[in-house]
């Protein structure tokens, strides 16, 4: 294992033993594959030239390169190619497993191949200190020593296959991360602390680059001021995709923090349904009950049977581990009924929910968000219908929601 620190500026050679110059960057084309370094810039007399990499020789003391049949050209800037010095060192990357965003401090390079026909992959980024006192100790000690010398401080690598390369700024920094699946495995609190945690260049990369349900779970989980400058980020066909996917209270919220000509447009382009809910919960001042409750619930007519509440719960296309209760409703949409779900789970089939029905605790949609916070606390509930005056239900206020706004005050 070589490591980028100890290859930069060392001396580059031909197989006649004549010096070119000394290494100043190591190239990689992701397109052609993924982890081989396929070019080598050095400089020399005050230029730097680029050549494709044919390694004859590599060791502390210098490179030698099977320059025959090959002629160096000036740098070219290329798109499609990752520079691992200046695009990779001092990235900011996301540590999934460690659940935070760290720093690379130096990549690990395998050599590998058979004699006269040697190459180098990138097999590792380094993140810990060891990476960081290579590059402190570089040009101190002599170069052989560098390895060696930052040994006694434990290696904290990540490996180089489960990176993906975001999308290039202007100034062609590219940046990595690792794969979005993973971080869409993490627990949406986790893995919105990360996305907290990046530059904000980088955030927008990565929040954009997310499937649109796990970058809606994530965005439920930031800061409203986040929320918002997430979204001004994306173009309103991509903003709506996401807040199609978030429980209508959470996309009003949203909705609510931004411009409204840029609200107009994201709503103009979320579908139907879904427009229709969060509309109507933007009417609501937010620290009220209507202002809080979400639409996506559970509700069957007072003479249901168990195996339909089961079905009613198969088919729903909202959050379901939220759920927590199937609602009853008489012909003129009024709460009559709630109905644990455990209850259901352990009825037969056909049993009808009306015998097993608790009578509903209610509050009002002009409530105050505080007076909503004293029912549940004094009831003990998970989950608080929202009715009317005339007692037809509305909405539902979950026990997470109220947690989430009184963590936030």
């Amino acid at each position: 294992m070589f490591y980028l620190t100890e290859l930069i500026n060392l001396p580059l050679r031909n197989t006649e033993g004549r010096r070119l110059g000394r290494v100043r960057e190591l190239v990689i084309e992701p397109e052609q594959d993924a982890n081989l370094v396929r070019m080598v810039i050095y400089r020399h007399d005050n230029n730097q030239w680029q050549m494709p990499l044919r390694i004859a020789g590599l060791d502390h003391e210098g490179m030698t390169v099977d320059a025959r049949q090959v002629s160096p050209v000036p740098v070219r800037t290329n798109s499609g190619h990752l520079w691992l010095r200046r695009d990779v060192l001092d990235q900011q990357i996301i540590d999934v497993n460690g659940r935070k965003v760290v720093r690379v401090n130096d990549v690990g390079l395998e050599l590998g191949g058979s004699a006269g026909a040697r190459e180098l992959r990138a097999q590792q980024v380094e993140i810990g200190m060891s990476g960081a006192m290579r590059r402190m100790l570089q040009g101190v000690v002599p170069r052989a020593w560098l390895a060696p010398a930052s040994g006694w401080v434990r290696e904290r690598p990540i490996p180089w296959r489960t990176f993906d390369l975001v999308e290039t700024d202007p100034a062609r920094r590219m940046r990595l991360q690792i794969t979005y699946d993973a971080l869409g495995r993490l627990h949406p609190a986790d893995a919105a602390d990360i996305v907290e945690e990046l530059a904000p260049a980088e955030r927008e990369a990565v929040f954009g680059s997310l499937d649109s349900e796990v970058a809606a779970d994530i965005l439920g989980e930031v800061e409203p001021r986040l929320q918002r400058s997430l979204i001004e980020g994306l173009d309103a066909e991509r903003a709506a995709d996401i807040l199609e996917e978030m429980e209508p209270d959470e996309a009003a919220d949203v909705l609510a923090e931004l411009p409204q000509e840029q609200s107009e447009q994201i709503l103009r382009d979320m579908e139907a349904d879904e427009r229709e809910d969060v509309t109507d919960l933007m009417e609501y001042p937010e620290n009220t009950a209507g202002g809080r409750m979400t639409t996506d619930f559970i509700a069957l007519g007072e003479a249901a049977t168990a195996a339909q509440a089961v079905a009613a719960l198969r088919g729903f296309e909202g959050k379901v581990e939220s759920q927590t209760m199937v609602f009853l409703l008489n012909a003129e949409r009024q709460l009559t009924g709630m109905v644990p779900l455990a209850r259901i789970l352990l009825a037969r089939p056909g049993d009808p929910l009306r015998p097993m029905a608790e009578n509903p605790i209610t509050v009002e949609r002009g409530q105050e968000e505080k007076e909503v916070a004293e029912v549940f606390n004094k009831y003990n509930l998970l989950a608080l219908p929202v009715v009317d005056e005339q007692q037809r239900m509305l909405g539902v206020i979950t026990v997470d929601d109220v947690i989430s706004w009184l963590s936030h005050q």
